[in-house]
């Protein structure tokens, strides 16, 4: 499936390390997870933990769910073990934490070979660094970390993350560059669906493709703020109508609604049928 249609809307942290969470992660609506061996797993489990995930794993059962293996730093006693163990698992991708430069994601590299790599985006010198991230020819995708940016940055909470728009703009800008995946942060509030709805619409809004969630009762309100709705699914099939009647015909300029349609508005209306038809055939 081509990258830029393929649904990243709802990509769900799942703990490596526990069977339960595996297991239900399996019959969950999610378009990716994330099968986590860093943040969500103690320390006294981290072993355990990739014995753990990897027969889940192996056991299958995830279906067209992307699976992501996110490893410990490898500045971290785990990292590199993590990595190796990674490298060997039935996953997509590995999510390395804190990425800097792309030093970094080379040092990844060398240790599992031409797996694809997803970055976290979680850190000031990160931000800065995003194009040189984003270029690294095995790099397929970012993760925000909010989180832990609000930390190093040491903003405060506020609904319109105005705090961080300059990083995310930034990360924004190096994955749209590069043609690769970038998913938003987490909403900690996991209960609030409506202030979860408000930071969907807005990341969709700036051109994320899609939320990561931290609990599954998330998935909803994260698949349809990040699919295409049915008023832009319907005004997509009457631009690309409209287009090809007027190039078929010979005439001037398409319009619909009132406005001109150019080819670039055609790109990007096949590109909102193409993800619907995705996101049919995962839910079909």
């Amino acid at each position: 499936m081509d990258q830029r249609a393929r649904p990243f809307r709802s990509v769900l942290y799942i703990p490596g390390s526990k069977d339960r969470a595996l297991e239900k992660a399996r019959g969950l609506p999610v378009d990716a997870i994330i099968f986590d061996l860093e943040d969500a797993v103690a320390p006294d489990e981290k072993e355990n933990a990739r014995a753990t995930l990897a027969d889940a794993l192996t056991q299958g059962g995830y279906g067209s769910r992307m699976r992501i293996v996110r490893i410990n730093g490898l500045d971290t006693q785990w990292g590199e073990a993590d990595a190796k163990a990674a490298a060997g698992m039935d996953c997509d991708a590995v999510l390395l934490p804190k990425v800097e430069n792309a030093a970094q994601v080379d040092a990844l590299a060398a240790l599992i070979g031409d797996k694809p790599i997803w970055a976290m985006m979680e850190t000031p010198r990160g931000m800065l660094n995003a194009a040189e991230i984003a270029a690294h020819p095995q790099l397929t995708g970012f993760v925000m970390g909010t989180n832990d940016l609000a930390k190093e940055l040491q903003t405060r909470f506020r609904p319109d993350r105005l705090p961080m728009m300059a990083g995310l703009g930034l990360c924004l800008l190096a994955a749209k560059a590069e043609g690769i995946v970038i998913v938003d942060g987490v909403y900690n509030a996991f209960k609030d669906a409506e202030g979860l709805k408000v930071e969907c619409d807005q990341g969709r809004d700036m051109g994320f493709d899609g939320k990561t969630l931290i609990h599954p009762a998330q998935v909803d309100v994260a698949n349809a703020a990040f699919a295409p709705s049915e008023a832009e699914i319907d005004l997509a099939k009457r631009q690309i109508a409209a287009f090809e009647e007027c190039e078929a015909s010979g005439q001037g300029v398409a319009v619909v609604d009132g406005k001109i349609v150019e080819n670039l508005h055609i790109v990007t209306a096949r590109e909102i049928l193409a993800k619907a038809d995705a996101i049919a055939a995962l839910e079909g």
